[in-house]
């Protein structure tokens, strides 16, 4: 698994617990996993489709590093899979994990269109 975005936790990010809130993490998530469907597709006409379970594992607070990973699972002819880790950067503890994010190709009347790219096509551009 690759960790492309680090995130620094602010007190604007907490919940009432002073913990991550679980709503700014699934946006970053989201904002990262379509990032990185844009980078394998090589188009900025991408929507979420489907998240699987979240699976939140420990928390995070004030002042902590996070950092996000995405892992290339599959692709279908719209459509990519991945998932996706976060984690805390310096005690490497898993703060969520998601087994599978998909992500379609949609054309300008958001309908889904089809890509043409292969599995070996997105394996041999992994950066």
């Amino acid at each position: 698994m690759k960790f492309h975005t680090r995130k620094l936790i602010k007190p604007e990010n907490l919940n009432a617990n002073n913990t991550l809130f679980g709503g700014a993490l699934l946006m970053w998530i989201d904002e990262e996993a379509g990032i990185y469907t844009m980078t394998k597709l090589k188009t900025q006409k991408v929507v979420t489709k489907y998240i699987s379970e979240i699976n939140f594992v420990s928390s995070a607070k004030q002042g902590d590093v996070i950092e996000i990973g995405m892992e290339f699972l599959s692709i279908g002819k719209t459509s990519i899979t991945m998932k996706c880790l976060v984690r805390n950067l310096f005690s490497q503890k898993t703060i969520i994990s998601i087994d599978k994010i998909v992500f379609v190709q949609v054309d300008d009347n958001e309908k889904p269109k089809v890509h043409g790219l292969t599995l070996e096509y997105i394996k041999s551009n992994s950066k």
